[in-house]
């Protein structure tokens, strides 16, 4: 055989002698150009209608990315829109995530091929009902740092940040062959300030991080000339009439469009122990006919809410005189889509509103995939219970009672425990606590104190000697919006007094609940009936199928599934079911970690096929 037979040979059965041949790569994808017409955008100069939905990829398991993407397809979307969450990505100083749930180009790029363009909102404030409007906590630990402002620290932290996100999306815009189509400077920044060399310093660092395409500003109505920076296009929020919208635009635009109404709001957001928000979608699908008819561009806020975990939620908070005001976790949003991501009779109705307006000879709307099923499994046995406190690492002590901030510390709680002379009756004095507070004297429940409810004082009975003082803080949530962004430090953020003498000598033990806590080891009744508590089971799932844990007997806390954050409940409510996913269950057997702030005798877990989202109780349903 010769050599030449023997190289044709083991060629021909892939093992040939050379090299083998460089694989095919695939054709890169077609860049676009993307422009802004007289009256309506232009993609490659032909007239395009952006007809688009938000969805938060946080908020979305992973997993479920796909599926919410192809009911916006179904309801007739060409368009999504997304914010880019600054603390989901930079957690810590200088440490960036973008994998799992973070990975936003991921999601990006699942989106173009569903058929589905872009709009990107990476601006490092969001709002959003999100934990301090999306800034990392770590901004206030450093002195004079001022947010949404020109002060160079704070420039130079947003440009740091900046950069990553563009190193990610950068060259997934449409003028680099992705589906981005434009990219938006500064978020609602009119109801908030009016300083235009800050927006001109937005702009220029969007550009410096590569965003070499279309960028815009979004307002509402009343705030369009504040937040406005000449040569963006100005979107508006919140407005449906196409008079008041060709108005707004044209008036800070040199007269002329294209037309965008960046957030339109077919519902709303709840908070703890308010009414649960819903909206018909009758009172909504006119202002959506008239926007697509007069072929204007539209992006609903939200096409689909999703959960809001990993204590993620923000608050709202106006001032003295107002009351503070956490959000729950669940971001169902009475939206077209539900928490679960299946359709409503909103998506429907607005469905066939935006049938009528498909562009001529465009393909017939995808068939709207049925509900996904859900179940309500067996009541769970949670036989492994531990009492939570003091198990972080050694306590760092301090004259004064130390924030979360200065802890280093970006959510769930802080542990503050000194001791105090004992006997009689006395006032303790919380100035100011942030944001709920459970108060033990030598390990028994002393009562809380509720930021919501304006509490900061407690009457103690102290027994004699000397008595142990913990006070157990929880973060509910930084303010999202308002001036009130630069008060969002959280824990005992002043002074602690005892019948008016100020206390010191503070050990504080941090417990950040990052991951699932999983300290139970033992099995059996705890000793401790009123100190915040982990209990643990195990469950069986035949096939993983949504389902939703009912939370109506239990009081205050966090729950986890085979350690996934699925988001607080309360027992005031409106919501009192957590959605747990099919993605996140696991055939065979799952475990469940509940933490448990007050109604700690709980030890039975019920499920429901259904959730409960308007269910608001009086503060008796606290009372173990």
């Amino acid at each position: 055989m010769t050599t030449r037979f023997l190289s044709l040979l083991l060629a021909g059965a892939g093992l040939g002698l050379g090299p083998a041949p460089a694989p095919k790569q695939p054709a890169p994808a077609p860049t676009h150009t993307f422009a802004l017409g007289t009256s309506q955008f232009l993609l490659d100069g032909k007239p395009l209608q952006l007809i688009s939905g938000e969805l938060h990829y946080p908020r979305i398991p992973r997993e479920a990315w796909r599926s919410r993407l192809k009911m916006a397809k179904a309801m007739g979307l060409n368009t999504v829109g997304t914010y880019v969450f600054w603390n989901a990505h930079e957690p810590q100083p200088g440490q960036f995530d973008f994998t799992g749930n973070n990975d936003v180009a991921a999601f990006v790029k699942m989106a173009q091929e569903e058929g589905l363009w872009v709009t990107l909102r990476p601006s490092p404030y969001v709002c959003a009902e999100w934990e301090f409007g999306g800034y990392p906590y770590w901004l206030q630990n450093v002195p004079g740092l001022k947010v949404r402002s020109q002060e160079p620290q704070y420039l130079a932290a947003y440009r740091r940040y900046l950069q990553a996100v563009g190193k990610q999306l950068a060259s997934l815009q449409v003028n680099h062959g992705g589906p981005i189509l434009m990219v938006q400077v500064e978020n609602e920044y009119g109801s908030y300030g009016a300083d235009k060399d800050y927006l001109a310093q937005n702009k220029k660092m969007f550009v410096e991080a590569g965003f070499d395409g279309l960028l815009y500003t979004c307002d509402p109505a009343a705030d369009v000339a504040a937040g406005h920076l000449p040569g963006l296009l100005p979107a508006v929020n919140g407005v449906d009439k196409p008079s008041q919208i060709r108005q707004l635009v044209n008036a800070n635009h040199d007269g002329k469009g294209p037309y965008y109404v960046a957030e339109w709001y077919p519902a709303w957001f709840d908070w703890w122990g308010t009414e649960h928000h819903t909206v018909p979608a009758a009172k909504y699908t006119p202002g959506l006919d008239s926007v697509l008819k007069a072929g204007m561009s539209i992006n609903m806020y939200m096409f689909h809410g999703g959960t809001t975990r990993d204590f993620m939620n923000g608050a709202n908070y106006k001032g003295p005189g107002t009351h503070y005001e956490p959000q729950i976790s669940s971001y169902d949003y009475d939206a077209p889509l539900d928490e679960a991501g299946n359709a409503t009779a909103k998506f429907r109705a607005f469905r066939e509103v935006i049938a009528k307006y498909r562009p001529a000879g465009a393909p017939a709307l995808p068939p709207v995939p049925a509900p996904k099923p859900s179940v309500a499994l067996p009541a769970v046995q949670l036989n492994y219970n531990g009492e939570l406190l003091s198990r972080s690492a050694a306590p760092v002590a301090s004259p004064k009672p130390l924030t979360f901030e200065k802890l280093k510390q970006a959510y769930g709680l802080v542990q503050y425990r000194t001791t105090v002379a004992g006997g009689g009756e006395k006032w303790l004095k919380i100035k100011d606590v942030r944001d709920y507070a459970v108060v033990l004297v030598n390990g028994q429940r002393a009562g809380t104190l509720d930021r919501r409810l304006e509490q900061d004082s407690l009457r103690l009975t102290l027994p004699a000697g000397q008595v142990q003082l913990d006070i157990v803080v929880e973060n509910l949530g930084r303010i999202n919006f308002g001036k009130y962004l630069l008060e969002n430090n959280k824990g005992i953020t002043k002074s602690v007094t005892l019948g008016g003498k100020e206390l010191t000598n503070w050990q504080h033990y941090g417990l950040p609940l990052a991951q699932d806590p999983q300290q139970p080891t033992t099995k059996g009744e705890r000793a401790n009936n009123d100190v915040p508590a982990v209990s643990r089971g195990t469950f069986t799932v035949a096939t993983p199928t949504d389902t939703y844990l009912d939370m109506r007997q239990w009081g205050k806390g966090v729950v986890w599934v085979n350690g996934h954050n699925l988001g607080r409940y309360w027992a005031i409510g409106p919501q009192q079911t957590l959605y747990v996913p099919a993605e996140w269950l696991k055939k065979g057997q799952n475990t469940v970690t509940v933490l448990e702030m007050l109604k700690t005798k709980q030890t039975a877990l019920s499920f429901l096929d259904h959730p409960i989202l308007s269910e608001v109780r009086p503060s008796s349903a606290l009372v173990n």
